[in-house]
């Protein structure tokens, strides 16, 4: 045997003992017996670099530094989910699901484990790469830390595709959470918070080895990618057990939403035995062409929900009220609590969202309140101890006047908050706008943060988000915490960002209303800032999905003076304020006023691709049928119903060619 054949023999060995121990929790050698080989493995590998494998099982001992995490872009969108809380909500989805697909649906019910987001992308059974969920369309590269993970597979067995992604938690059984705790308190130091906390901090230590040493395991849920060979949600789960990955037993395929419930319950109760934490189920459309006939919303797909477990609840003493400036001016108030533990954090504010909430809780200073953390994340108060208040307690008066800039607060008919009207005058406002300018989703400014915004506000060195574009090195090195080098970056980043496409210039803006969704559609629609601001309101309630309050809102931001030198200031420094060349290639306005119905299985084109294709020439997709539908571009396997539906109503249905067709 050469001693090519030896190592790699020796590398097969080690990893179906690996996965045995850490995936199937079924060890077949002694640890003693596992030590000896790997140390033999390292010792030949030392010896004979020239067979060197990163993916090697004696490579997950980690050792790589990382002094700044590479950003990736996601090549498949990771999404969040949408939550429900009762049996209400859960049949109210249903509904909702059932009008949009054909034929008896059946769902997937699988845990939610309480960790940090992964998402790992394998290339011909090779780990390929390891990246943090992020904002969802990007995150951290951490690849060189998940390597350390004992049931992450470096290679994989069986009959897998070329290229995959497969989404998991990065979790920490209470068991290596309460050790860890256990030595640190052994040295004098503080002890961790919560094994959710301990896990997501893990993948960003710099120091790989450091997380080699942590009992990290990671599960993973949910396969991603073209061309896999699987038709349902379930047995993508059994497909990944046999490829290697640590995949959950308990997932279960149900036939109707009390068959949903019943697991719901099950595990509300029988969680506390398992040895992860967990806060939820996840609900899954199990047939995965009716997951693609559903598709997404603008944040989460239509074809999952969460049931989240009923939060924990605590009693602490609320000690003050105090009022919180948004970059739209809205007015937060915010309860100051005395500390106390809740879920695993130390919980010393809550949002008290507005006056009527305020006004309905009826909740004072002083008062013991019920908290709670929503949807076991965001601290909430449900209600007042009104056995313990005080006699002499008085009722909350909401403020009348701007905590920041003293203007007095105004509030609109129909609006729920108040807000302060001084909006180039007053600090938090501006400070907000230039924040969300820069932030990832936006404009994406490397070595600029939000601390290093306000410091350069409260400086007097900007005012508004136009001015960055003429800070120098020479102004901004003085500052705080700003080396030679960071000073280098900023300036850098700030040149970069004039490269951002004008659909994420447009939504950095912060026009009120105008989120990522609303400023794509308005900059494909529109293609220039400058025809944006010429619209008229009823120009801008014809694009769809405008409505009234976006359009009033769009012409207030365009009718302002300052607002519009902003504006010719960002062009004269080059900012992109219309689409490109490039992306105005293919969009022409040959389906303008179109309603398109996309459905069943496609042969020449993804069905993600065609609704792209609508888009791109003016025309609109929806997802149900209705009088109003131009026609239906069908594919195979179209649902009865909807045939039936299509030719009740005389909708025309066309092929996928006869619709590439029609755009030539």
């Amino acid at each position: 045997m050469t001693i090519e054949q030896q190592i790699q023999d020796l590398r097969n060995e080690l990893r179906e003992h690996n996965y045995n121990y850490y995936v199937l929790d079924n060890a077949t050698i002694s640890d003693y017996e596992f030590d000896i080989k790997l140390k033999t493995l390292q010792d030949l590998e030392a010896k004979y670099p020239e067979f060197f494998d990163s993916n090697s099982p004696t490579q997950r001992v980690g050792g790589a530094v990382t002094k700044n995490f590479e950003t990736i872009k996601h090549e498949h969108r990771m999404y969040s989910l949408d939550n429900s809380y009762s049996k209400e909500d859960l049949q109210d989805w249903e509904t909702r699901i059932k009008k949009l697909v054909d034929g008896d649906i059946q769902y997937t019910c699988e845990l939610k484990y309480d960790g940090a987001s992964i998402s790992l992308t394998y290339e011909n059974g090779v780990l390929l790469k390891a990246v943090t969920r992020g904002d969802g369309f990007q995150g951290d590269n951490v690849t060189a830390n998940v390597k350390t993970i004992k049931s992450v597979p470096l290679k994989l067995k069986g009959d897998f595709p070329s290229k995959f992604d497969i989404r998991g938690e990065i979790v920490l059984p209470f068991d290596g959470f309460n050790k860890m705790n256990e030595e640190r308190i052994e040295i004098g130091e503080e002890p961790y918070r919560n094994p959710r906390n301990t896990a997501s901090g893990s993948l960003k230590l710099q120091d790989s080895a450091e997380v080699a040493k942590r009992p990290l395991e990671c599960l993973l849920y949910n396969l991603t990618g073209l061309n896999l060979g699987i038709n349902t949600q379930f047995e993508s789960l059994e497909k990944a057990r046999i490829w290697g990955f640590k995949v959950p037993e308990v997932a279960k395929l149900t036939n109707s939403i009390d068959e949903v419930l019943e697991f719901v319950e099950y595990w509300d109760t029988h969680r506390h035995d398992l040895p992860y934490e967990t806060d939820g189920v996840v609900i899954k459309v199990n047939n995965l062409q009716q997951q693609e006939e559903l598709g997404y919303t603008a944040k989460a797909p239509r074809w999952a929900i969460a049931y989240k477990f009923k939060a924990e609840q605590v009693s602490t003493r609320l000690n003050n009220i105090t009022y919180q400036v948004g970059r739209t001016g809205a007015i937060t108030p915010v309860a100051n609590l005395e500390p106390v533990e809740l879920a695993g954090t130390t919980v010393k504010r809550a949002s008290l969202h507005n006056a009527d909430q305020i006004e309905k809780l009826d909740i004072r200073e002083g008062d013991m309140v019920y908290v709670e953390k929503g949807g076991e994340i965001i601290p909430k108060i449900l209600g007042v101890d009104l056995e313990k208040r005080s006699i002499d307690s008085t009722p909350t008066k909401y403020l009348t006047h701007c905590p920041e800039c003293e203007t007095e607060l105004v509030r609109q008919a129909g609006e729920a908050q108040h807000y302060c009207p001084n909006y180039n005058g007053c600090n938090p406002q501006i400070i907000g706008r230039i924040q969300h300018f820069i932030s990832r989703k936006a404009m994406d400014i490397d070595g600029l943060g939000s601390e290093t915004v306000a410091l350069l506000v409260n400086e007097g060195l900007i005012s508004n988000y136009s001015d960055l574009y003429e800070l120098t090195k020479e102004q901004v090195v003085p500052l705080e915490r700003m080396a030679e080098k960071s000073a280098d970056n900023l300036i850098e980043g700030i040149e970069q960002s004039k490269n951002i496409p004008f659909e994420r210039v447009l939504f950095a803006l912060g026009i009120r209303y105008v989120g990522e969704t609303v400023a794509k559609k308005l900059a494909k629609h529109y293609k220039t800032i400058d025809a944006i601001a010429n619209a008229t309101q009823e120009d801008l309630i014809n694009v769809d999905e405008i409505g009234i309050k976006i359009a009033e809102s769009v012409n207030a931001f365009f009718g302002s003076d300052e607002n519009n030198e902003i504006i010719n200031r960002l062009k004269a420094f080059g900012v992109q304020l219309e689409m490109s060349a490039e992306q105005l290639i293919g969009q022409t306005n040959i389906l303008q006023g179109d309603i398109v119905v996309v459905t069943g299985v496609f042969e020449s084109i993804s069905r993600n691709e065609l609704k792209k294709l609508i888009e791109d020439n003016g025309g609109k997709v929806s997802s149900s049928i209705s009088s109003k539908t131009s026609y239906i571009v069908a594919g195979n396997n179209m649902g009865p119903s909807k045939k039936e539906k299509a030719e009740k109503l005389d909708i025309v249905l066309i092929s996928e060619y006869e619709f590439l067709q029609k755009l030539k």
